[in-house]
């Protein structure tokens, strides 16, 4: 008889990814997914150790847990991902309602795990760093994802060692996918029906195998009749080699945005966080995307008042904004990773940090609904990804990731289609089918 699982995913787009493949694998040992943690023999909480809190997010969770399944059998509990390679044994000693612990270059073992857990009800960790028996393992398992638009992760790690960033030390070091083992993924997807990839990574752009870049990847994929649209995130601008934005030049099916973090627009501050690059060079990288394609649009990522942040250096981020006009972007005030060379750093007041929040995100917001204003009556290609939730309206995204709702009916799902932008928010697009395909796409 089947058991039901139920996984609860935080953070990033490849915890997302990782998820998908443990729902693949778990198939084999007889578990089928559910949607209802109520319902669950299992219950995995896959964790993000990125942003602040994490680890107390990770009990909060379980405590939840803990009381809503009172009156009910309680299922077996396993915290995977980063908050679990970072705190590992630790976790099963201060909850003892968690069974296991699985680091994310585990979950080839995760198989053998539950069952020695059926069998002999000991507690265990698993986070051993073993991201090539991982990949390996789990290309013999078919990615039996549905989605039109699918990740994939192609490259995992990062040897940066960014002050602030944990990654290094939950992720491991840099590690790229065998290219063949990638595109054999890629075909799965697109056969089961993808008409988006997007290819993930720590520092998916540093993607080295035996000589074959991102780039060469990128054009492989271009080959598949079937696919329609190729992105890739998040990139470093210290890997963003000129092979790789060469590729702009020749692709037709990689999408005109450009996610590539920054953190801060001054160089001293991007010194302090040893980012390994400088604001003149991001700058160049930007200059030679637009001189290929005017229409390259960039989004970015920013931490504000890091330890040692003046007013200057938020001056110095607030040109920077001006200047490239980045599109959709992510801010987040810094706090302190355990175990980086930035957690002992002095925190900035909490209420002046705040103040600099809000003056970078209006800044930021403020080039998103003017991008999305400057769309009002003008045709664009949408990528019908589903109907939404409340079944009102198809759901889909354009060429610059921005959400577009509209109405039409379900036979568009999986098809570029043409909508006219009616409106708008920040963060969404409203339009209308165009029946009148010789219409000029914005």
């Amino acid at each position: 008889m089947s058991q039901k699982i139920f996984i609860k995913t935080f953070g990033c787009q490849m915890n997302e990814y990782d998820s998908n493949r443990i729902y693949d694998t778990v198939k084999k040992i007889g578990f089928i997914k559910t949607d209802q943690y109520e319902d669950a023999d299992c219950y995995i909480l896959n964790t993000c150790h990125i942003r602040d809190k994490a680890k107390e997010k990770v009990y909060h969770e379980i405590g939840r847990l803990k009381k809503n399944l009172r009156f009910k059998i309680k299922p077996l509990v396993i915290v995977a991902g980063c908050v679990a390679q970072a705190e590992n044994e630790e976790i099963l000693k201060r909850e003892p309602y968690i069974d296991l612990v699985i680091g994310p270059q585990a979950y080839h073992k995760i198989n053998d795990t539950i069952l020695n857990y059926k069998i002999r009800k000991r507690k265990q960790e698993e986070t051993e760093f073993d991201v090539i028996t991982k990949f390996e393992y789990l290309s013999k398992i078919k990615n039996q994802t549905k989605k039109i638009s699918s990740f994939l992760t192609i490259q995992e790690g990062c040897d940066k060692f960014c002050n602030f960033c944990v990654v290094p030390y939950t992720r491991g070091p840099e590690y790229s996918r065998p290219f063949d083992q990638i595109l054999e993924e890629a075909k799965q997807l697109v056969d089961s029906g993808s008409k988006e990839i997007i290819l993930l990574g720590q520092n998916v752009n540093a993607y080295d195998f035996e000589g074959l870049r991102l780039s060469n990847l990128i054009l492989e994929l271009e080959k598949f009749s079937n696919l329609k649209r190729i992105r890739y995130m998040t990139s470093h601008p210290k890997d963003m080699t000129n092979d790789l934005i060469e590729v702009y030049k020749s692709s037709k099916k990689l999408m005109p945005l450009v996610h590539l973090p920054i953190q801060s627009g001054s160089d001293k501050v991007l010194k302090l966080m040893n980012r390994k690059h400088t604001v003149k060079t991001y700058l160049e990288i930007f200059s030679k995307l637009k001189k290929i394609n005017p229409e390259i649009k960039f989004s970015s990522d920013f931490i504000v008042s890091y330890p040692g942040e003046d007013e200057n250096d938020l001056n110095d981020t607030l040109k920077l904004i001006d200047e490239v006009k980045f599109i959709n972007s992510f801010s987040f005030i810094f706090s302190p990773r355990p175990g980086t060379v930035a957690s002992d750093l002095p925190i900035i007041n909490k209420k002046k940090s705040l103040e600099k929040l809000e003056i970078i995100q209006q800044k930021l917001f403020n080039n998103q609904i003017k991008m999305n204003e400057s769309l009002e009556n003008k045709i664009i290609n949408v990528l019908v990804e589903n109907r939404m939730d409340n079944k009102s309206k198809l759901f889909g995204r354009s060429e610059y990731m921005t959400s577009v709702l509209f109405n039409g009916s379900d036979d568009l799902i999986g098809k570029i289609v043409k909508v006219r932008i009616q409106n708008c928010n920040r963060n969404t697009l409203f339009g209308e089918i165009v029946e009148q395909l010789n219409e000029k796409v914005a």
